[in-house]
């Protein structure tokens, strides 16, 4: 059946790009550390995406082919490539960082969203405190949550970028993966337009200061115009987690991780405090007490 043959495909496309990106990255942690982990603890979260990779591969098949079936076509097109016409040569690379940037905004109100209603999920992701570019993992509920709220909205309405960059999908994909990865490289004064790996390891932050900050995934942009924007400072480096669970270490854990958070979540409320070394959340991602 045609459907299972594209779903091959789709996994053998994501697993090769996930070992590729996952590949690269690691040398790179290995060789420009600003941060040493171990080979355990580099390695817990390869199993979680052996499990995660195939489901979403089969997601995505089911979605493309039901809005295929559906026949629905996008809502509106934006003509970025069009507009940047005059560029000549730099038009296709303006209007690839252009869409990117369009294409944050969703992701931004979708990390919104994350934390604030969807917060015992995303909460796996947070928890990770080993934080790299294989253990850069999220809950498998993830899955298809992106898929309703992030998936099919940027579906609906697309971005004209030209035509396609060698070599840009991975780009991308390397760059959304690497702003997990404790190296010392970093962007230096282009984070103040651009996402680095010091910027979103404040989100990730397990001081009280750091939270709900930072939601930007390729630009700053909308976190200084929603005014969630915090600025890490020289050797600005938090420990990262969360105070109220420890990271998944196996198959189970990973899984059952949202019904332990809000089990942990609600036998500490009683009284519980708020302090820089012991940052709590509730369920919807608010602070405690707030």
């Amino acid at each position: 059946m045609d459907w299972i043959v594209q779903f091959g495909e789709t996994l053998q496309r994501g697993t090769f790009g996930w070992v590729l990106v996952a590949v690269i990255l690691t040398l790179f942690e290995l060789l420009n550390p600003h941060q040493r982990l171990s080979l355990k603890q580099r390695s817990s979260g390869m199993a979680f995406w052996a499990f995660s990779i195939p489901v979403t591969a089969l997601l995505a098949t089911a979605f493309t082919a039901g809005m295929a079936a559906l026949e629905i076509p996008p809502l509106m097109e934006l003509p970025v490539f069009a507009t940047l016409a005059w560029a000549g040569p730099l038009a296709s690379i303006l209007a690839l960082l252009i869409g990117a940037v369009i294409n944050d905004l969703f992701f931004y109100a979708f990390h919104r969203i994350q934390h604030r209603w969807l917060w015992r999920y995303h909460a796996v992701h947070h928890s990770i405190r080993d934080l790299s570019a294989v253990n850069s993992y999220h809950h498998i509920s993830e899955s298809w949550i992106g898929l309703a709220l992030f998936t099919l909205p940027t579906t609906l309405i697309v971005s004209d970028v030209g035509p396609a960059l060698p070599f840009a999908s991975l780009l991308l994909w390397l760059h959304i993966v690497w702003i997990h990865s404790p190296t010392r490289f970093n962007f230096g004064p282009l984070r103040a337009v651009f996402v680095d790996n010091r910027y979103h390891r404040i989100h990730h932050s397990l001081e009280h200061r750091h939270f709900d900050h930072n939601f930007g995934a390729f630009t700053t942009i909308w976190d200084r115009l929603f005014g969630t924007h915090y600025a890490p400072q020289r050797d600005e480096w938090p420990d990262v987690g969360l105070a109220e669970v420890d990271q998944p270490r196996n198959l189970s854990e990973w899984l059952d991780l949202p019904a332990r958070y809000s089990r942990a979540v609600a036998d500490d409320a009683p009284g519980r405090a708020e302090s820089v070394d012991s940052p709590v959340r509730d369920w919807t991602g608010e602070r405690a007490g707030a």
